[in-house]
């Protein structure tokens, strides 16, 4: 009895060091298993800090038609988180072209992937808009100059970007018409926010650099605006002969609210903050108020369209809405409505009117509900394995004529037969 008791003893002495070794392999396989999973870390993951970084200029009090006590203090915080995300989105990414040889050829060339890398460098975009929202306020004129630095070095590389991603988008075998969604517009939309970080930037910059930076905005905006005309033309081209895209993929139906909405806000935003100093075409006092007509009513005109393909989006997603799984196009539901929201409050302010305002207050709160709404399943997909997983990313080629809500193809005969 008294060796069983010691038996007994030895063994309730031993089993927390086993548990300890036990729990120590378990958290090793767990970090090993998780840096593997890194392998498919796609570019698609900046849609994170990409829609983050928008949600953090839409609660900055300088943005929204009514504010209250604190909202300041929310969207600093929210900036905050988007740059914690950015960093680590980026640590990832890298992580996962430095372990896996080849990785970083293959997602530039990628018919699917390579259309989301334009997302790195719009998170980008949504970082340097927001220095001018909470840091240029809480910082010294320092951060003036490095905002306007900021500002040239991102529309050269992001120009350079847009010509080189559209090159291998013509050039690439792989990518058919029938494959096209509004992601095919990603290459241009960097750059095209060029316009949008002008409009905001600009009125902090003294007047010999505000023009220039204006200028060069237009131009960016006014590039990006007519490239993305001439995708719609695919786009709706595509939906005529094979209907709409896949489930899955019409999350990233919103993107091309984007374009107009974002045209919309900038001209808002670069015709206001344009400097009252030079008077080249007479008093700018009269210059600056023309334009603030001729902006605001232009941005109506162009901000329609943007409303429509939200209206045709919404439709497509909720007839849809039991089909669709998590992926990181989900993040579309929030950063171009981000704009879309902006221009309406934008709108608003120019016409004095608060029931505009209280539109883009109320839209603002529902995106901030969408981004908890996403964001939860985020991390869900995540636990799940549905995401950074073999076969479930966006290095995985999707054929957009394989799914069960395509367009029958239809002889000549046929429609005779029907007539």
């Amino acid at each position: 009895m008294f060796q069983e008791q010691e038996s007994s003893s030895s063994s309730s002495y031993e089993d927390p060091q086993g548990a300890e070794q036990y729990r120590k392999g378990g958290r090793f396989s767990f970090v090993s298993e998780f840096l593997a999973r890194l392998e498919h870390f796609t570019w698609a993951n900046y849609t994170f800090p990409m829609s983050t970084g928008g949600l953090a200029l839409l609660l900055a009090e300088q943005t929204q038609g009514f504010s209250f006590r604190g909202l300041q203090t929310i969207g600093k915080i929210v900036y905050i988180f988007d740059l914690i995300i950015f960093t680590l989105v980026t640590a990832a990414i890298t992580y996962r072209f430095v372990k896996f040889p080849g990785t970083l050829k293959a997602s530039v060339t990628h018919p699917t992937e390579a259309l989301f890398l334009g997302t790195s460098t719009l998170s980008l975009a949504s970082i340097i808009a927001g220095i001018a929202r909470y840091g240029i306020p809480a910082c010294g004129p320092w951060l003036v100059t490095v905002y306007r630095i900021l500002f040239w070095i991102y529309f050269l590389i992001t120009f350079s970007l847009a010509v080189g991603q559209y090159y291998l988008l013509f050039t690439s075998p792989l990518l058919r018409i029938q494959d096209m969604t509004p992601a095919w517009d990603l290459p241009i939309f960097p750059f095209m926010l060029s316009g949008t970080v002008a409009a905001s930037g600009a009125a902090t910059q003294p007047p010999d650099q505000a023009v220039p930076m204006i200028i060069g905005g237009l131009m960016a905006q006014g590039l990006g605006m007519l490239i993305s005309i001439l995708m719609y033309g695919i786009y709706i081209r595509r939906m005529i002969q094979w209907g709409l895209p896949a489930p899955n993929s019409r999350p990233g139906m919103f993107i091309a609210v984007g374009p107009p909405a974002f045209t919309s806000l900038a001209i808002i935003g670069m015709a206001n903050d344009f400097p009252q100093h030079y008077n080249d075409f007479g008093a700018d006092s009269i210059t600056v108020q023309i334009l603030r007509v001729l902006a605001t009513f232009t941005s109506i005109f162009i901000w329609s369209l943007s409303l429509w393909f939200f209206c045709i989006s919404v439709v497509a997603n909720l007839a849809v809405r039991k089909q669709i799984t998590f992926h990181l196009n989900w993040y579309a539901y929030v950063f171009p409505n981000v704009g879309f929201t902006i221009t309406i409050i934008s709108v608003g302010r120019n016409l004095h009117s608060d029931g505009v305002m209280a539109v883009g207050s109320a839209m603002t709160i529902l995106l901030v509900a969408m981004w908890i709404f996403v964001f939860i399943h985020h991390v869900k997909a995540v636990i799940d394995r549905e995401i950074w997983f073999e076969g479930k990313d966006e290095d995985v080629y999707v054929n957009e004529k394989n799914h069960a809500h395509v367009k029958p193809m239809k002889t000549g005969s046929d429609i005779e037969k029907e007539a």
